[in-house]
């Protein structure tokens, strides 16, 4: 078995994990989260900690295991401290305002680019080039955060685009004579 599926989840104070025949339900502070379990791993509570085993000894089991225990935790996560992904924009005239549920970006095109944020995902610019996207899904975080990015990606001469904030971009050398 892998080793993060060996290893038990221990669930905070103020999570609520329920359990049903194939749907782990996780309610917290932050929101709530629910999951449909694979029919080839067992979920266990056990003492306030969440374990899981395979059904059967084949490697896809195995595998599955240690995906479904992180899929998990990273729901017992996102409902109690909730996850953040931040983005800068770099560029001149480029900025961001949020307003609400909406995100409205002006990156250098003709029009400015409007989002609107789906339920159980927010958004702050705490400042005019910084945008920071907030929730307790993980992927649904990763995946605005995401398309936020696509709007401009960064390009590799001068670098002005949107960026995450931990993002290296190499910068290319330009053409010499």
């Amino acid at each position: 078995m892998s080793r993060v599926g060996k290893a038990p989840i221990a669930i905070p104070q103020g999570v609520e994990v329920a359990i049903k025949q194939d749907v782990i339900s996780v309610k917290g502070t932050l929101g709530a989260l629910s999951l449909n379990v694979n029919p080839l791993v067992q979920v266990s509570n056990v003492d306030g900690k969440l374990s899981f085993v395979a059904a059967n000894g084949t490697t896809e089991a195995d595998a599955l295991c240690g995906t479904m225990r992180q899929l998990v935790n990273n729901m017992v996560n996102g409902v109690s401290k909730g996850f953040e992904k931040k983005l800068n924009l770099i560029g001149v005239g480029y900025k961001a305002a949020a307003s609400g549920n909406k995100l409205n970006l002006a990156v250098g095109f003709s029009h400015p680019v409007d989002f609107v944020m789906p339920e159980g995902i927010t958004v702050a610019t705490p400042t005019p080039t910084e945008i920071v996207v907030k929730g307790a899904d993980r992927q649904r975080v990763g995946q605005i955060a995401s398309e936020i990015r696509a709007v401009r990606p960064p390009e590799p001469y001068k670098g002005k685009g949107i960026r995450y904030s931990d993002e290296k971009v190499v910068i290319k050398e330009t053409k010499k004579k």
